[in-house]
């Protein structure tokens, strides 16, 4: 597809959702681009809001090149969805998509992951191990919340994107890096640079294309497909069946703040999906809490952030692998939450 198609495709006039007085059946999922032969990645670009038509449209401009992209935005957002589109549409579709998250990995592995080892190079090295920089040649590598990468490790992996080589831990000789750099984060790079928490000089490698995917509350127009989607998904699941949304429970979607992003949505409803006994998902059946008025304020997000939080804490019975992932974020990030809303239990 040429860049005329694209935009023709993207800008395409969508028709108003038509809503049932009680019931909301399944809405009617568009794809903004229908010729992608990768279905698998076709099926999770769901969204019809003008700020995700400019993601994908900007995730396609860049996909025939190969210059490294970071795709930021809030946990949740859907960042290693585009990253996967990306991947989908450029020339390297056929290889492998290596994704990598730095801030699951504890210090002490996130180097040999990366870069591999070879035999005797720590104690327990007994064979060598190829790292997912060499598992990812011919295609792309994912680094998912790279503002987490060790300083260590930003500096070994500098010289990737450099130089297009790297060193095995233990090794005496070069390897060639023969893919492309997906990045992601949550973060402001630039303030993690100016904190000294980011080297510069990485940032301006990782920071060549950007694409920023805005949180769920501000494209509320991307709630009703998504809902439907994952309501489709959960009904073709073993043991599921199908369930429907009334017009409570979307208008209570919609209105909801949603802090966690479309995985707190995904999940909130594969709940809801579960505990339904009439095959209908009333706002009763969400597990979500009052929204309170918003003064504009920044505070009012960290309120609500909180809360969720606190909720979800509850919920999983203060696991906090758990609670990470209904969240929709890593166990990092939940820690860091926890003492910042002094929510930290034993």
């Amino acid at each position: 597809m040429d860049s005329l198609e694209l935009d023709d495709a993207l800008d395409e006039p969508r028709a108003p959702v038509q809503r049932k007085p009680t019931i909301w059946p399944g809405h009617a999922e568009r794809r903004p681009i229908s010729t992608i032969n990768d279905s698998q990645v076709t099926e999770r670009i769901v969204g019809t809001s003008a700020a995700w038509r400019n993601v994908l449209k900007r995730a396609a401009q860049v996909a025939a090149t190969e210059t490294t992209v970071c795709v930021n935005g809030e946990s949740g957002t859907g960042k290693e969805v585009v990253a996967r589109y990306v991947h989908s549409l450029s020339p390297r579709r056929r290889g492998p998509f290596v994704a990598i998250n730095c801030a699951a990995l504890p210090e002490q592995l996130l180097e040999s992951e990366l870069f591999g080892f070879e035999r005797g190079a720590f104690t327990g090295a007994q064979q060598f191990k190829p790292g997912q920089i060499e598992l990812a040649a011919g295609g792309v590598l994912f680094l998912d919340e790279i503002t987490e990468m060790t300083p260590a490790a930003q500096a070994k992996f500098l010289r990737v994107l450099q130089e297009r080589e790297f060193m095995r831990l233990g090794g005496t000789r070069s390897v060639k890096a023969d893919v492309r750099v997906v990045a992601a984060t949550n973060r402001d790079l630039r303030e993690a640079v100016a904190r000294g928490e980011f080297r510069a000089d990485l940032y301006y490698r990782v920071h060549v294309f950007d694409i920023h995917i805005a949180p769920l509350r501000q494209r509320r127009d991307d709630i009703a497909p998504l809902a439907a989607r994952f309501l489709r998904e959960f009904a073709d699941a073993p043991g599921g069946r199908p369930v429907e949304l009334s017009a409570d429970a979307l208008d209570a979607l919609i209105g909801y703040e949603w802090p966690g992003n479309v995985r707190e949505l995904r999940n909130v409803l594969e709940r809801a999906a579960i505990v339904s006994e009439s095959g209908v998902i009333h706002a009763g059946d969400l597990s979500l809490w009052p929204v309170p008025p918003s003064t504009g304020d920044t505070t009012d997000l960290e309120v609500l952030e909180r809360r969720a939080i606190a909720r979800v804490m509850r919920e999983a019975d203060g696991n906090k692998a758990k609670a990470a992932r209904l969240l929709g974020i890593s166990r990092t990030q939940l820690y860091v939450r926890l003492r910042k809303y002094g929510l930290i239990t034993a």
